[in-house]
């Protein structure tokens, strides 16, 4: 691959990632070191955002490349420290940027994710298995979310483990705002990591993105606490199509809150109400 081409589309913030991904295969198919805003608009039929796919795209050129990856630590597809599970993605990210220790990628990855608004009963889940895990020399990843992600987050540094946080905006961007103080100490002892550039704000759409990549890069994912209709079970609908054990906790069934998970286990997610069960089917992944 090119590599400055791979890193302009990386930073391109006007093409989706199956876009760049058919751009990147267009260039190589016709062995093309480069492509021009032309190129694009032939390839894509751009009409109305072309102006700013066109802005973005000629900003990006010579010098605007080098100027755009100021500041960022990234690794790119191509690079050996690249982890090789999210390599297994339909359309992985192009590159990483990341801040912390991108050494914790090579390690056993497991991911958590579950409801914004924790319950009790949720904050608790999390507190009995993540010590397990960590002591199993598990890295959690998660996605620095309010609620079951943050407690997650939270329960791996209680228990003395390492722990990596998946952004959907830049790594100049702490949302939500609320967790800044986790967001700064998983940045300095851990690991934050993220497809978007500096800068980048969050939105709607960079979220099941970003839940593609914490299930893309865990050998497993378990599942806390989920709606019927949640982010949650999106991560848990791409670590399926990834090839990834999904584990889903059970709980009451009156108020809604564990609905999302009581279906995953109905559709053949592995139910686990202790840590033993996610340790004893890990081994196999």
């Amino acid at each position: 691959m090119n590599r400055d081409l791979l890193l302009r589309l990386a930073l391109c913030q006007e093409l989706g990632i199956q876009k760049k991904w058919w751009a990147l295969s267009y260039a190589k198919k016709y062995g093309r070191e480069t492509l021009t805003f032309g190129d694009l608009q032939r390839l894509f039929g751009y009409q109305r955002f072309s102006p700013r796919l066109e802005s973005s795209w000629q900003a990006l050129a010579g010098d605007g490349l080098a100027e755009a990856l100021t500041g960022q630590d990234y690794l790119t597809i191509d690079s050996p420290l690249y982890p090789e599970q999210l390599r297994q993605l339909h359309y992985p990210p192009l590159a990483l940027f990341y801040a912390g220790r991108r050494e914790l990628l090579q390690k056993r990855l497991l991911g958590f994710v579950g409801a914004r608004d924790a319950s009790s009963y949720g904050r608790q889940v999390v507190s009995k298995f993540i010590p397990e895990m960590v002591a199993a020399n598990y890295v959690i990843v998660s996605g620095l979310a309010r609620g079951i992600d943050s407690y997650a987050h939270m329960a791996t540094l209680a228990s003395s483990g390492f722990t990596i946080g998946v952004l959907g905006n830049g790594l100049d961007v702490c949302y939500p705002a609320e967790n800044r103080r986790l967001y700064e100490i998983l940045q300095k002892e851990h690991l934050v990591i993220t497809e978007y550039p500096l800068g980048t704000p969050p939105k709607k759409y960079h979220f099941p993105q970003r839940n593609r990549i914490i299930a893309g890069l865990c050998k497993g994912l378990c599942v806390v606490e989920a709606k019927a209709r949640s982010g949650s079970l999106i991560t848990a609908q791409q670590a399926l199509e990834a090839g990834r054990e999904v584990f889903a906790v059970p709980g009451e069934i009156l108020s809604g809150r564990q609905d999302g998970c009581h279906s995953l286990i109905q559709d053949g997610a592995k139910c686990v109400y202790r840590p033993q069960d996610l340790l004893e089917e890990l081994p196999e992944f």
